[in-house]
């Protein structure tokens, strides 16, 4: 894992050159960014690494661990939990699920009251679920930030009520989005693209403007405070070719509710206008047969253990040329999925995106005899 968020950064930096020869729209907002889900490369961004105060963005985090715990068949979506005080009485000027000390709930509506309703009290309530009170909870929100990369935030608290210690930046809410996509895919249909959940008999709608109006939008998460402004993070997935194609925005600090929908629908239709994502190597594709010495076999396999994308202006695609760096000579042994080389993809004469190359299978050392042949022909190279 270390090695492909390694392999993203690269890729990150270098993409972002490429769309600053296109003039990105003027966003009404403290910071925000595009990142192209599918490809893994931020497209344009202002400010990304600006601390800001996430406040119900902090939530993604809340519902990552709990997907997680889900997962691990800690938690079920079917258990009943207990509410406790702490949790029934969050700031009641704040929004709530309104969960009740005499009544109940499940995890499942929990989440839907955390997500939807974007309850504070659900925050309370599932991080105690998950982690016994919400102190240890918390302490597993800012292990498991470490853990993805998210270098420039810290949480405080799981629902994003004011606290010094709660902090994020645009480049790191950006990154947790997309992981909480990609790991609990099946989660996210279900909960973020609900438009309204009843709990209590109280009917809330969700918050994100966004899946009213765009029926390509399908999350995600709105937040606000007085000092965080209006935000939101957004996503959308469209057609791509003969495949799809996910955009996700976060913009932070805008003026309005309407604006901050206004302004992440502007990022979005950006993106998907002026960029295209080009799929450039399939997971398992063998893309050379360079040769090995001293091997139980004289050639490996090798390419890449995922999908491979790039997201590009539109038009580029043409230009890109592949430029492939291997660590020649490969001598046995070769364990699969070891690193032969570096993958650049070209355009105009600069690097855009780069990418380890792996073996795909693996060499075993030959025989003495083998060995010793192998050994004199090198000599002899």
């Amino acid at each position: 894992m270390k090695k492909f968020l390694a392999a993203v950064a690269a890729s990150l930096v270098t993409v972002s050159a490429v769309a600053q020869t296109l003039p990105a729209p003027t966003v009404a907002a403290k910071s925000w960014l595009l990142l192209d889900v599918t490809s893994n490369q931020v497209i344009a961004a202002q400010d990304p690494d600006l601390r800001i105060e996430p406040a119900s963005l902090t939530k993604i985090m809340t519902a990552y661990l709990v997907f997680g715990a889900l997962r691990d068949k800690k938690l079920d979506l079917n258990q009943s939990v207990n509410v406790s005080t702490r949790a029934w009485k969050v700031d009641s000027s704040s929004s709530k699920m309104f969960i009740e000390p005499n009544k109940p709930v499940t995890i499942n509506e929990l989440l839907y009251g955390l997500i939807v309703q974007s309850g504070n009290d659900a925050a309370v309530a599932l991080a105690e679920a998950v982690a016994g009170s919400e102190e240890a909870f918390v302490a597993q929100m800012n292990r498991e930030a470490q853990r993805i990369g998210m270098k420039n935030s810290h949480y405080g608290n799981p629902h994003g009520l004011p606290s010094p210690e709660n902090y994020a930046t645009a480049r790191d809410l950006s990154l947790l989005a997309s992981r909480l996509i990609s790991d609990f895919p099946e989660y996210y249909k279900t909960y973020y693209s609900t438009k309204s959940y009843t709990y209590n008999k109280i009917t809330q709608p969700n918050r994100n403007r966004l899946l009213f109006l765009d029926p390509t939008v399908d999350g995600m998460k709105t937040g606000h405070t007085e000092a965080a402004g209006y935000c939101l993070i957004s996503s959308a997935i469209r057609p791509n070719g003969t495949g799809q194609r996910r955009l996700l925005s976060v913009v932070t600090g805008t003026a309005s509710d309407q604006v901050r929908a206004q302004e992440s629908l502007k990022l979005l239709n950006w993106g998907y206008l002026n960029f295209d994502t080009v799929k450039l190597y399939s997971k398992g594709q063998a893309i050379a047969t360079p040769e090995v010495w001293k091997g139980s076999q004289r050639q490996v396999k090798i390419g890449f253990d995922r999908d491979l994308y790039v997201t590009l202006p539109k038009g580029a695609a043409a230009n890109l040329k592949p430029a492939l760096e291997r660590k020649d000579p490969l001598v046995a042994p070769v364990p699969l999925n070891s690193k032969v080389g570096t993958m650049k993809m070209m355009l105009d004469g600069k690097v855009v995106a780069e990418f380890p190359v792996q073996s795909l299978e693996q060499v075993d050392q030959a025989g003495i005899f083998g060995r010793a042949w192998d050994s004199i022909r090198m000599m002899m190279k």
